[in-house]
């Protein structure tokens, strides 16, 4: 193929396809031209590649292309543009859906808790695994207290945070094989009724709660919605009710994602309070409330926000457009 005499002879029309493609606006008998002429164009440049490679006049017309496909197609929306309504739509609608199995997980874990410090302390010989009676004392009487402020404040919260936020993107993220959630859940009830335990046996139980209080309530609520989204794409792919097994766990799958994010901001939150306001000598009752209102605010947004984004059909799901058109109907 003699490139230079068949891009003289489809100049005009390249220049044309090049013309359109540049509006900002077109008429409807515009449009139908562009398409026209981006069908032409693409079977040109289809026949110079498949002749000639790669080429400057093939390149050229191939820019025209993609400037004409984003004229019929449309462009991505900027990331930025869509916060706001993920944040106002999309999360919200994602967190309201596990509110129950959340505080399901919750009571489940409080109980596992429970049984394991009363078991630690009625039990002969089962404290004396974790060390002399002297590292115990130690343990309960410095090492629990010190452990919030032997560093830095802005280090401690960033070493906390991003613990915390992996261990609540693992939960989501590998929920589907069924045990990974459910193990860390048990893992943590069981880690917080052995350290309670440790702390009873010294007469300790008060500084136990006072110190895990302030950032505590919204810390570990936010590892119980971990583990209610990693649960609950597990159990889509279970019973999917009317849908496919593919396509329930595609849809909740990329719904319950977003929590991770979500609960990343929220595990900073209760970062900085842990970094910076436990380790204060201020009044228990004002580092408590401080916890407690930031609880208080997830809780609205989960429970509240989300109701409402929900009610306006809102599922935590990406759009049609976003996700992939996955039927194909008519009208």
């Amino acid at each position: 193929m003699d490139l230079d005499a068949y891009s003289a002879a489809h100049r005009e029309e390249w220049d044309e396809l090049a013309r359109l493609a540049s509006r900002r606006r077109l008429s409807g008998a515009d449009a139908d031209r562009l398409i026209d002429r981006y069908q032409s164009g693409a079977s040109q440049l289809s026949a110079m590649k498949a002749t000639a490679g790669s080429s400057v006049q093939g390149d050229r017309l191939s820019l025209g292309l993609s400037r004409a496909r984003v004229q019929f197609t449309g462009a991505g929306r900027n990331v930025l543009s869509r916060l706001p309504a993920f944040f106002a739509n999309q999360l919200p609608a994602a967190l309201y859906r596990i509110r129950w199995l959340s505080l399901a997980v919750a009571v489940v874990t409080a109980i596992v808790a429970v049984l394991y410090a009363w078991w630690a302390l009625s039990t002969p010989g089962v404290l004396q695994n974790f060390g002399t009676e002297e590292l115990r004392r130690k343990f309960a009487e410095e090492d629990f207290v010190n452990y919030y402020s032997e560093n830095g404040m802005g280090s401690f919260t960033a070493l906390v945070w991003t613990n915390n936020a992996w261990l609540a993107a693992q939960c989501v993220a590998f929920g589907i094989v069924g045990v990974y959630a459910p193990y860390l859940l048990f893992s943590n009830a069981q880690n917080l009724g052995l350290s309670a335990a440790l702390m009873g046996a010294h007469d300790r139980l008060d500084v136990f709660f006072l110190y895990i209080a302030p950032h505590g309530q919204l810390e570990l609520y936010s590892i119980f919605v971990a583990g209610a989204a990693g649960i609950m794409i597990f159990w889509s792919w279970i019973a999917p009710g009317h849908r496919t097994r593919v396509q329930a766990l595609a849809e909740d799958g990329r719904a319950l994602i977003t929590v991770a994010i979500g609960l990343a901001i929220a595990l900073f939150v209760s970062g900085i309070i842990e970094g910076f306001v436990t380790r204060q000598d201020w009044p228990w009752v004002i580092k408590i409330g401080i916890g407690t209102i930031a609880l208080a605010a997830f809780l609205c947004y989960q429970w509240i926000v989300g109701r409402h984004a929900v009610r306006a059909g809102e599922t935590g799901d990406l759009d049609e457009f976003e996700s992939g058109a996955r039927t194909i109907v008519a009208g």
